[in-house]
């Protein structure tokens, strides 16, 4: 009986046992089967990864192919101590070690130390240097041991690109920048944001191993996925434009203590932006490119908008610009509130075109309430169908809202009329405003800024950029032609209120304004200013247009914006004109015309010299040297093809006859 129980106990353990391994092979089976791929995977994710190689990314020119930014690649070294055979190193360390040493200016002991550590703590990716140019990866890489390579020379090289910008702080913030956090949301500013789908480039692949401490090897010589490099952007800035417009900006910020302020510089035909300078004060009191205020800050534009509203009146025809208003002592009150000009007392009986000319605030309100309080709609339309309350529409990210209220809209009340006729209760940035005046400079015809002029690839255009205009004709010629005539006598004759900026030697036409800023509070402690200077020059063949905003002068010192913006305004037109900047670019075909012709010139002032003497040659197109040389019975031997860069006998030689002259071109 007891044989019998131990034995059936005997049969149930291996029965167990049975079912046991059954469960083990099942289990065995399934991982190789069914998660064999996914474990293999996991140990492959472990031990090798492919990462991101990011490309090059294109560089940024001016218009006169001058480098705004551009990557630059940096080079960093590592050694892998184990892959090197021990003959191999022995050999060679004293020789790397001096070569190193020489290269990055430390002592070639501090490198044999380094690198014997590495040996004896089998150091599989110990930095040798890091942050290096291109020319010094190059010489690094023929250095003893390390030009063997990765295998046999334990020579790990990583690369990364890096941004940079040779205008330095100028124009930082207009030409911008693409950054990411750490959730992967990334950040677009400026020229670099706005035109990041053909900078950036495509990504490439390679394989790394993970070594010893969480480091990660790559693997191999080659990349899985060569990246590809961005293309280059050709904007529209113009170096020389933007250097005076930004030091004209900086000087005036710094001598009235104002907060911010911007300029723009916009090519009248084609809305080419020039330049574009955005100045803020940190607070050490010192000023740098904080924030986009051109193309970012919307805010209300004061007296320049008494240009809009002329322009409405006009069309409209209830006044003429010799239309008589009385500017009611210079006060004029509608309902609750009143209208003051800066003058007090006012200017008495005025015609509309002086109105403009000497900025009279109660002469707008009045024009504008009292010929449309029947009808706001009639006077809202027609700002609107100059494209007022539309954006730009521009690549650069960020820009402001304008705000044309219509007759309904929150916020609009019965003196809504009075107040927008002259720059409040409308809000526009301040290329928002420049568009308008520049268009007024382009007889009518509104042109969208534009900051791009074409994409290259590899140095072959792919894509060009022409105008686009907006609107054929905000309004009639007639009334371009009699507004302009007002604005070139703001600053041209006694009593416009730009007068004070007028220089018999260069035209220009615009308008000041002065505009309050936090003057809801009541409390004139608080009140600030914003001074503005908007319009073009040469006054009567407009190419450029121009507004200067500056927020928040020291009231102390002064705030007006015939006095605070307008020199800025001045300056750049003055240097423009001065640098010959102004001159209207020269077809290509009648530049080589001219460099024909200067050569000739050049060849027959020559020629004109004793023949007794070898002439200066240098610099004159090779053919013409080689014949005005015959000539003179000389022999000539020719090295090159283009201009002349050396000759084989100086200047002033006597010809002898036989004489033989060596030419050395180039071309230019």
């Amino acid at each position: 009986m007891r044989e019998k129980q131990i034995l059936t106990r005997l049969y149930v353990v291996v029965a167990l046992l049975v079912v046991f391994s059954i469960a083990i092979g099942a289990s065995l089976v399934k991982t190789q089967v069914s998660d064999g791929a996914k474990y293999r995977k996991l140990a492959l994710e472990r031990t090798e990864k492919i990462v991101t190689i990011e490309p090059s990314r294109g560089s940024l020119y001016s218009d006169d192919g001058s480098l705004l930014a551009t990557s630059v690649s940096r080079y960093e070294i590592r050694f892998d101590a184990v892959t090197v055979a021990p003959k191999d190193f022995e050999t060679n360390l004293v020789a790397l070690s001096d070569s190193l040493g020489v290269l990055l200016q430390k002592p070639a002991n501090y490198f044999e130390q380094k690198l014997r550590k590495a040996r004896a703590n089998k150091n599989r990716y110990a930095l040798i240097a890091s942050n290096l140019s291109y020319e010094s990866y190059k010489r690094i890489k023929s250095f003893p041991l390390f030009s063997k390579g990765p295998y046999r020379g334990g020579f790990v090289v990583t690369q990364k690109t890096v941004r940079e910008h040779p205008l330095g702080e100028m124009a930082a913030r207009s030409v911008g920048f693409v950054s990411s956090d750490a959730k992967g949301n990334i950040t677009r500013v400026g020229l670099e944001g706005a035109f990041d789908d053909y900078l950036k480039g495509v990504a490439g692949k390679r394989l790394k191993q993970k070594i010893a401490k969480g480091q990660w090897k790559p693997i191999g010589t080659s990349n899985l996925k060569e990246p590809e490099e961005g293309a280059d952007v050709v904007t529209t800035i113009n170096i020389n434009i933007q250097d005076i417009a930004h030091h004209a900006l900086l000087t005036q910020l710094e001598k009235y203590k104002a907060d911010h302020g911007t300029v723009v510089v916009m090519e009248t035909k084609t809305g080419e932006i020039k330049a574009l300078s955005n100045l803020g004060r940190n607070a050490n009191g010192h000023y740098y490119e904080r924030l986009n205020y051109a193309i970012g800050e919307s805010h209300e534009p004061g007296s320049t908008f008494k240009l809009m509203s002329l322009v409405v009146a006009l069309e409209d025809k209830i006044v003429d610009t010799a239309t008589v208003i009385d500017t009611e002592r210079g006060k004029y009150r509608v309902y609750d509130r009143t209208v003051n000009d800066s003058k007090n007392g006012g200017y008495g009986q005025i015609s509309v075109a002086k109105a403009l000319k000497v900025s009279s605030n109660t002469a707008f309100a009045k024009l504008i309430h009292e010929n449309y309080k029947d009808r706001p709609s009639d006077y809202v339309d027609r700002l609107r169908n100059m494209n007022l309350h539309e954006k730009l529409g521009l690549p650069v990210l960020g820009e402001g809202d304008p705000v044309i209220r219509y007759p309904g809209d929150k916020g609009w009340s019965g003196v809504s009329l009075a107040w927008m006729s002259h720059g409040y209760e409308v809000s526009l940035t301040p290329l928002q405003t420049l568009t308008f005046y520049n268009a007024i400079a382009n007889d009518g015809e509104m042109v969208k800024p534009r900051l791009i002029k074409e994409i290259r690839k590899g140095g072959i255009v792919e894509k060009r950029f022409g105008k686009t205009v907006i609107n054929p004709s905000i309004c009639s010629k007639e009334t371009v032609v009699q507004v302009k005539q007002i604005l070139k006598e703001i600053v041209e004759k006694k009593g416009g209120t730009g007068h004070g900026l007028y220089d018999p030697n260069f035209s220009m036409a615009g308008k000041t304004g002065t505009c309050q800023k936090d003057y809801t509070s009541g409390d004139p402690n608080k009140l600030k200013y914003i001074s503005t200077f908007s319009g073009y020059f040469p006054a009567d063949n407009p190419e450029y247009s121009c507004i200067v905003v500056i927020h928040e002068p020291d009231k102390s010192v002064g705030y007006y914006g015939a006095d605070v913006s307008g020199p800025v305004f001045k300056a750049i037109a003055q240097k423009m004109y001065t640098t010959k900047l102004m001159e209207v670019q020269v077809a290509k075909e009648a530049v080589a015309s001219l460099a024909v012709n200067e050569s000739f010139e050049n060849y027959q002032t020559i020629l004109g010299h004793s023949s007794q003497t070898i002439p200066d040659v240098k610099g004159m197109p090779g053919m013409d040297a080689v014949a005005l040389l015959e000539n003179l019975g000389c022999e000539v031997e020719v090295n090159g093809h283009g201009q002349v860069v050396s000759q084989s006998m100086n200047a002033g030689v006597l010809i002898e006859k036989g004489t033989k002259v060596a030419l050395k071109l180039s071309r230019s």
